[in-house]
């Protein structure tokens, strides 16, 4: 990749913010990466239409249209595979990708997660470092595989947890930070490659 823009498929599945972060940095052609292709799990959903606004085509795959997940997952990895990507960003996608797609991409989709890894896995990492009182939450990027979040770690970026949070506040606070990170590891990725070995994430080719 390096050298070269990367391409770059985001998959999301609402709103969209960390899909507009990536837009807007790879709107510098410093940055070295470009969105291609975005996708969704449903229709109508603001990520779809911030792509559209942005001149990049979309796809959508809702799990409803086909006999099984694996069907789905079959058909989101050949639309996925259409657009040749370097990198492709899970970026608020609210789905399990299956043995087709890691066969497919393994090692080269990335994923965040709102808490530093490993703890707090799952739908309610914000809520659950909140009920367990730690002081320190954050967020993770990391390499998608067959586990729940618990993929090889790309990055990680901490927030700190105030007396008076709610977990909609402090997931607020995670959100902004977790797209810095995401904006910032994406660039790194696609201007100086990485590589993957067993738990080990490294910058450069």
């Amino acid at each position: 990749m390096c050298g070269v823009s990367a391409r770059v498929v985001v998959l999301v599945s609402g709103a969209g913010t960390n899909l507009q972060a990536l837009l807007d940095a790879c709107a510098d052609p410093s940055y070295g990466a470009t969105v291609v292709g975005v996708g969704a799990d449903r229709d109508g959903i603001e990520g779809l239409a911030r792509a559209e606004r942005a001149g990049v085509p979309t796809f959508v795959h809702r799990v409803g249209h086909y006999a099984s997940r694996a069907e789905w997952d079959k058909a989101l990895t050949a639309s996925v595979g259409s657009y040749e990507p370097d990198l492709v960003v899970l970026a608020g996608f609210m789905k399990l990708t299956g043995e087709a797609f890691l066969a497919a991409f393994g090692g080269q989709t990335v994923n965040t997660h709102p808490a530093l890894s490993p703890s707090f896995p799952g739908m309610h990492g914000p809520r659950e470092a909140l009920e367990y009182g730690v002081k320190v939450t954050g967020c993770t990027l990391f390499v998608v595989d067959a586990g729940v979040d618990s993929g090889p770690i790309v990055a990680q970026a901490s927030v700190l947890v105030a007396e008076d949070d709610t977990v909609d506040s402090l997931h607020e606070r995670i959100k902004i930070v977790e797209r810095a990170m995401l904006v910032d590891s994406v660039g790194r990725m696609a201007r100086e490659g990485f590589t993957v070995s067993g738990r080990k994430v490294r910058f450069g080719s």
